[in-house]
């Protein structure tokens, strides 16, 4: 009989690639990914891994098998979440995946409420692209991602997918201390011509939205810095070095020499938690995405309450003589965790 955990080991491989991959998927070393391939082999009496360079490839006879495994663990999945409903608690593993502003931003909060809570629930994070955490769900290597999209590139949910919108992230446009824009309540995208920018790789929604937006605006982006952390972009501002379109949640205060400055209309980026069908019932999922949604509204709560007050200390300020615009820091300008919450 074919041991379940070799075969969910296989299916991991298939999935990302490599034994590496797998192996951080799974939460295990790569060592032991391997001797479970390798039992499962003798199991079989089949060569399933076939060294390609420097890494490995799945045989023919292992795709057949990996196919096989996929259709054992959704089987394995829906039993597994009519107990767990029946128990009407949370529990058991369940695998999380998030891009990384949401990782550093906002899981943090969720995940200790949600061991808090539910002491019986094993919840794990991985740091994922937004564009590749919607194919692992649907593949059943991750149980809930927390995934963005733009409205130039919508978020697609493939078939046996659900998603639910978390809320609305805000982004605003980052310049050097001393730049024109500070010296305006906003900027309009009219006005983005003849700029020097920091920002994503292609391919990246960040990236895209720039060059789509500023094309429309009838500018050709002059990108001059690429990278892949909004810390680092940040940073490259705050250098003198460019302007950016950064969004506020993860971001964290602005370092000195950079200052936000809203843009009309306002970016936005919509965040969705997505799981698949077949575990829509099971509590740690509903339990999880209500978490999601009540540290995203209390974030909003108290984005808004910094804006409020960095806007009647502005007020003040501006009774007492001009002022040049928003200050490097100001909590009302500044990318916080929160956005503006569900909308």
């Amino acid at each position: 009989m074919l041991d379940l955990s070799r075969l969910r080991a296989l299916h991991a491989v298939s999935v990302h690639g490599s034994v590496a991959g797998a192996a951080a998927a799974l939460g295990y070393t790569p060592s032991a990914v391997s001797q479970q391939i390798a039992k499962l082999e003798r199991e079989t009496r089949t060569t399933l891994l076939e060294r390609r360079g420097r890494g490995v490839a799945l045989t023919e006879e292992a795709w057949h098998l990996a196919d096989t495994a996929r259709e054992l663990l959704a089987i394995v999945e829906r039993a597994e979440t009519t107990l767990e409903e029946r128990r009407g608690q949370p529990g058991g593993l369940l695998a999380v995946a998030a891009f990384a502003s949401a990782a550093r931003g906002l899981l943090p909060g969720v995940l200790a409420e949600l061991a808090r809570r539910h002491p019986g629930l094993d919840v794990r994070l991985t740091e994922v692209d937004p564009h590749l955490s919607v194919d692992l769900v649907a593949r059943g290597v991750t149980d809930l991602a927390v995934a963005h999209d733009w409205d130039v590139a919508p978020l697609p949910a493939p078939d046996g997918v659900e998603q639910a919108l978390i809320g609305h992230d805000r982004c605003d446009l980052v310049v050097p201390e001393g730049h024109p824009f500070t010296r305006r309540a906003a900027v309009r995208r009219a006005d983005l011509g003849g700029q020097r920018w920091v920002c994503q790789p292609p391919g990246r929604v960040c990236h895209d939205w720039l060059v789509r937006t500023l094309r429309t605006a009838g500018f050709e982006p002059d990108v001059a810095h690429v990278a892949e952390e909004n810390h680092t972009i940040v940073a490259l501002v705050a250098a003198g070095l460019g302007v950016a379109v950064v969004p506020r949640l993860g971001t964290g205060p602005l370092p000195p020499g950079a200052v936000a400055v809203p843009l009309e209309p306002g970016p936005v980026r919509r965040l969705y938690a997505l799981w698949r069908t077949g575990a829509a019932r099971r509590p740690a999922i509903t339990e999880a995405v209500r978490t999601l949604r009540d540290h995203w509204a209390a974030q909003a709560d108290t984005a808004q309450a910094d804006a409020a007050q960095a806007d009647a200390a502005q007020a003040d300020a501006a009774r007492e003589g001009p002022v040049p615009g928003p200050r490097p820091g100001d909590p009302g300008r500044v990318l916080g965790g929160g956005g503006t919450g569900p909308q």
